[in-house]
């Protein structure tokens, strides 16, 4: 077995979690609560922006030139497709310029982010492919399952269309490759550390759903500021 797939093994309550979760399945049958949509837009687009980060950092951490290349790559298709798709989506569920300005994380998105970047800052490549694949193959395997579905929604049908698509299962078979190349070169205890990111970024997913669906704040709403990943005060309020 190789060590993609014994990750997949260990996650797989954890991934049937997602399948099965009310945004997901509501999403699939054209039902959910645009509100939801319309929230999951937003939070997904600061979680890309990170996410594209910490394939760039991935790439800088590369030992060979091709993997460099091959991650940067990763990083701007990031920026090209799926921050573009979330860019048409806001447009077309009214989200402003005044709204992204003030935007903040939720509590989730913020703590997943910082998962991925502690994950890049303290550890190797296998590190980073490890903390960020289960947001590529999740999502493909959720396209996969959700590709005969015919929502009414026509954002949704666009939504399930990407991420069910060839072109993103290539992206995902080369990082789950890129990750079982890693372990084969790198000591057990590099693959415990490996694995924690994976099955901590895999439970990550699911509170992602749970956030979105569930409208997720900040426990205490006041004035207070927090520093997000960009180092950059956020208010809280």
């Amino acid at each position: 077995m190789s060590f993609s797939q014994l990750l997949r093994q260990k996650v797989d309550a954890i991934w049937e979690a997602s399948f099965h979760h009310p945004f997901v399945k509501e999403l699939g049958e054209g039902t959910l609560n645009l509100a939801c949509f319309r929230y999951y837009v937003l939070q997904d687009s600061y979680y890309l922006s990170h996410f594209a980060r910490v394939q760039a950092l991935g790439a800088a951490r590369a030992v060979d030139l091709a993997t460099t290349a091959r991650m940067a790559h990763h990083a701007q298709n990031t920026q090209q497709a799926e921050l573009s798709l979330h860019e048409k989506f806001a447009k077309q569920l009214g989200i402003t310029e005044e709204e992204k300005a003030s935007f903040v994380p939720a509590p989730t998105a913020y703590a997943y982010t910082s998962h991925l970047y502690r994950a890049a800052y303290e550890g190797h490549l296998g590190d980073v492919i490890a903390a960020i694949l289960p947001c590529y193959w999740l999502y493909y395997e959720i396209g996969e399952r959700l590709k005969h579905c015919t929502p009414q929604e026509p954002i949704y049908q666009e939504w399930i269309a990407a991420y069910g698509s060839e072109w993103f299962r290539q992206l995902v078979e080369e990082q789950i490759q890129r990750l079982d190349t890693v372990a084969e070169n790198v000591s057990e205890a590099d693959r415990k550390r490996m694995e924690q990111h994976f099955i901590i970024s895999s439970q990550y997913e699911y509170s992602f759903w749970e956030m979105a669906y569930r409208l997720e704040t900040w426990p205490i709403q006041g004035k207070e500021k927090v520093k997000d990943a960009d180092n950059q005060g956020i208010e809280i309020s």
